[in-house]
């Protein structure tokens, strides 16, 4: 029967694949994934030889199109990402509403999630929590997107790549104050840690290797823009102030030392 499966595989330990996704996975006629090359060597571990096809963030609009239509006429096929679970901050949910929209049946094979792991495993409340995966890139835009976040009162999951996590905490910090957080790199392998304690503490312990999930208590509700200074560096400060006031840092440095 045509079906597409989403097929969550290992964030790191291939030991956390489930039978089930390993009978899907066999199963199919074809598995859709973000690369190839990584994907083999999955495949390749457990003796599982099918045809493989790239689906990725540069082109799932028209993929997903393409897939839809090959699955309405009669394939079987899994939809599998790098790690965790597809359509999760991940390629997937584009070809799961083409297929919704032709009445085509979507199953879901639960598995791996970096954001729940991390969570689960962080001392910081869990019943109510937002997801926001990966913030922009570049800096204005991540503070912009932090600010927005503020108020939230719920527990926040964010993702970080290793080039960036000293600069996300440091604008998560000015952003939002010094809050109990916890930070995991490396979920499931050989080199998996915790880091938790307020961001300020969190962030001069920080190793920038490996992937980052971060998660952050949630605010009061009500908290007013503020400027938030605490545990930053001289130079940190500079820069934070530069950006609130428009004057450059030279100007501001030349300030604070007349005083």
């Amino acid at each position: 029967m045509s079906t597409l499966f989403l097929v969550a595989t290992p964030i790191g330990n291939l030991s956390d694949i489930s039978s089930r996704a390993l009978e899907t996975l066999r199963s199919v006629d074809l598995i859709a994934c973000e690369d190839t090359r990584h994907t083999i060597k999955l495949l390749n571990h457990f003796g599982i030889q099918k045809p493989l096809e790239s689906y990725h963030d540069f082109n799932e609009e028209h993929k997903s199109r393409q897939l839809a239509e090959r699955i309405s006429a009669g394939l079987k096929v899994a939809i599998v990402s790098d790690a965790g679970m597809p359509a999760i901050s991940d390629p997937g949910y584009r070809i799961v509403r083409s297929c919704r929209e032709k009445g085509i049946p979507v199953i879901a094979i639960p598995g791996p999630s970096a954001a729940i792991t991390a969570l689960a495993a962080s001392g910081l409340p869990s019943d109510e929590f937002l997801f926001v995966g990966f913030l922009p890139a570049k800096a204005g835009a991540r503070r912009e997107k932090l600010n927005t976040l503020r108020n939230v009162t719920a527990t926040m999951v964010f993702y970080e790549a290793p080039h960036r996590i000293e600069e996300t905490l440091t604008d998560l910090q000015t952003a939002f104050g010094d809050r109990q957080s916890c930070v995991a790199r490396e979920l499931t392998k050989v080199h998996e840690e915790y880091i938790f304690g307020k961001l300020s503490t969190v962030k001069e312990r920080v190793k920038p290797l490996g992937e980052f999930v971060v998660i952050v208590e949630g605010g009061q509700g009500d908290e007013e823009p503020q400027i938030n200074l605490e545990g930053l560096s001289r130079k940190e400060i500079l820069k934070v102030l530069a950006e609130k006031t428009g004057i450059s840092k030279n100007t501001l440095y030349d300030l604070l030392l007349k005083d």
